[in-house]
């Protein structure tokens, strides 16, 4: 199939959705299909075979584009609808595949040029509005519902990334065309562990230079991802551990650095500022507990496919975020609050239970969340699209 892909983000960026359209793409690549994909000016070019990249220009002059909802992409918007009206123009597609917002247009474009069309739904924008704290506007929520409505009406297909899209698409009238496939796929699934032993133990005895447990926690500083509670919840773990933070800038850090510091924790909180996504397996290798303290939204975290791959025990918020995929079979969930996010990681470091938990999810892992079934899910939304 000749493809054209339409992605409202900065490509390639290391975070949460463009790493998704990342993968997308790959497979697709991987069935043999062609792709051009029109996307943001921002972000560097990626290769696979038979993919070509467009970007709308960059006449507002952006170095930046922060996560979430924002004015900005209105503009920015508009300019790749305009460089995707231009695509099609010029040449006729066998499907359009629209990520997030810009399924908006590619459902209308859809229909203008009478080509199937895919919406990939990351996450409801209506919801968006709210988790990202954008506007309590009924009037503008109302407004987002209509136009998500009609994206949903207009697509053949519509890939969700998370039970609770896929409910949410059900009681909306349209769980006929949905397809769960969840973003468990990472680029450590593709190499060989590139760090040997010895690596990993040096780096390891930087960040611990007196032999403590290490628990990770790798992400961004959004309100959403609950890092106050989890400084909070550290300062009361009394088990010999280091908490190592990795992702943000040194804004991000200088700030949650105070915190540490306010509560005690001194050089018990190490710092590791954003690094490319293939680098992120290298700490997971090193520490010993990972956590996600995740504190509102309904999406699945990327990273908690990841974590269970690892065969490290994992903490998180039980949350229905966290809850929809992870159980105590395979992982330590604790309530949202200081004193039992702690309890939970003492419970992770101290426990073989915790351990035994950690290897049944890794076997689950090993079992559901492979490359062969994402391009099978990749094939039925295909399939779908095509009638």
């Amino acid at each position: 199939m000749k493809i054209l892909m339409l992605a409202p983000e900065p490509f390639f960026q290391p975070r949460g959705t463009p790493i998704s359209v990342y993968f997308r793409i790959k497979a697709l690549s991987d069935l043999g299909h062609r792709t051009l994909l029109v996307t943001y000016p921002l972000g560097a070019d990626v290769e696979f075979k038979n993919f070509t990249i467009r970007r709308a220009a960059n006449l507002l002059r952006l170095r930046a584009i922060k996560i979430g909802p924002s004015l900005v992409k209105l503009p920015l918007d508009g300019l790749l609808l305009g460089r995707a009206f231009w695509e099609l123009l010029k040449g006729r597609y066998d499907l359009i595949f629209s990520h997030e917002e810009a399924g908006w247009f590619g459902a209308l474009l859809g229909r203008l040029f009478r080509t199937p069309h895919v919406y990939d739904m990351h996450s409801s924008l209506p919801q968006q509005l709210e988790n990202f704290d954008f506007s309590k506007s009924r009037l503008l929520k109302k407004i987002f519902l209509k136009l998500e409505r009609f994206v949903l009406k207009n697509s053949q297909a519509v890939i969700v990334i998370c039970r609770d899209l896929l409910e949410y698409v059900q009681q909306r009238g349209f769980g006929e065309k949905a397809v769960l496939l969840e973003n468990f796929i990472d680029f450590n699934d593709f190499e060989e562990r590139p760090w040997p032993a010895e690596i990993i133990e040096k780096r390891r005895r930087e960040i611990a230079p007196g032999g403590e447990k290490i628990v990770l926690y790798a992400g961004n500083f959004e309100p959403y991802q609950g890092l106050p509670l989890l400084v909070e919840a550290f300062a009361r773990v009394r088990s010999r551990a280091v908490l190592l933070i990795v992702g943000g800038s040194k804004p991000d850090h200088d700030e949650m650095r105070e915190k540490a510091k306010g509560l005690g924790l001194g050089e018990r909180v190490v710092f590791v500022e954003k690094v490319p996504p293939q680098q992120v397996p290298l700490y997971i290798f090193l520490s010993d507990v990972l956590v996600s303290p995740r504190v509102s939204g309904t999406n699945t975290p990327l990273k908690i496919y990841s974590f269970l791959k690892s065969g490290k025990p994992l903490v998180a918020t039980k949350l229905w975020t966290h809850t929809q995929v992870l159980s105590e079979k395979i992982a330590v969930l604790a309530a949202p609050e200081p004193r039992a996010f702690a309890e939970g990681i003492s419970f992770a470091l101290d426990s073989e239970e915790a351990q035994a938990r950690a290897r049944e999810a890794g076997r689950l892992a090993g079992r559901d969340y492979v490359y062969p079934k994402y391009l099978e899910k990749i094939r039925l939304t295909l399939n779908k699209a095509a009638g």
